[in-house]
């Protein structure tokens, strides 16, 4: 009966940071994808737990109660996560925004691959982010992302809650960084088709009994091609480091 109390407070520990993990792992890159099984992905999040725990746990208050305020609190626990996670699954989008672009511009867009969302994606959008999510894995994800949950409970302690003010201001302006991000990550195919426009409006207006669109079709997709060849790489560099310095530093540097 002596270790009843200390046994309590464990599994509360451990119940109330498992809530949080929890609600970042369900939208976690790479392990929270749909392909990957639920089960794995309940055993990664125990697992994240496991990790978190112990160097959290010396902030965490008695054990609840109440047992409505236990339930308040685990609530609040689960929002949070939702919060912090929603932004890594971002950069996701900042690849998928960044394909649509690329493929939209070299009239791509109509190739459609495989995808981890919902939604079918353009060819483009889907290897980018397979390779954005592969790279980061390779970087050490495990790590930075049990450092970034971690780092959620300085900047939002055990049972504090969200701030209405601290979601309209980061999530406006996380939001519109986003799809400045995927835009400037495209920049390349929206210079190379301006460039192909112009051109092709030259020659229509030199010589207008050519079809120039049959003409410049095929060679807008084999340049769109050959520009995705040789500016993939260095978009998935930007895009790994940009996501790396984000869970160093929440809500920090970004491009």
């Amino acid at each position: 009966m002596a270790l009843l109390p200390y046994s309590q407070a464990a599994l509360w520990t451990l119940f109330a940071v498992f809530t949080r993990i929890g609600a970042v792992m369900a939208v976690l890159p790479a392990f929270g994808d749909q392909p990957v099984p639920t089960r794995v992905r309940l055993v990664l999040a125990v697992m994240f737990t496991l990790i978190v725990a112990p160097a959290v746990a010396p902030s965490f208050e008695t054990v609840p109660t109440a047992l409505l305020a236990g339930f308040g609190i685990l609530a609040m626990e689960a929002l949070t996560g939702l919060f912090f996670g929603i932004f890594l699954r971002f950069f996701i989008l900042v690849l998928q925004i960044a394909g649509s672009i690329a493929a939209q511009s070299t009239s791509l867009s109509q190739i459609f691959g495989g995808t981890a969302a919902v939604d079918p994606q353009p060819a483009i959008g889907h290897m980018l982010v397979v390779s954005g999510t592969a790279l980061a894995a390779l970087s050490g994800l495990h790590i930075q992302a049990a450092s970034y949950m971690i780092h959620t409970y300085t900047l939002v302690p055990f049972g504090a809650g969200l701030e209405r003010s601290l979601v309209a201001e980061v999530g406006v302006a996380e939001v519109g960084r986003t799809f400045g991000f995927g835009f400037m990550l495209a920049a390349p195919f929206l210079i190379a088709s301006l460039i192909y426009n112009v051109v092709l409006g030259v020659i229509n207006r030199a010589m207008p009994q050519l079809m120039v669109s049959f003409v410049g079709a095929p060679a807008l997709t084999a340049g769109g091609l050959f520009l995705f060849f040789l500016t993939a790489p260095i978009m998935l560099a930007i895009w790994v480091a940009a996501f790396s310095d984000f869970m160093g530093m929440p809500f920090g540097v970004w491009p």
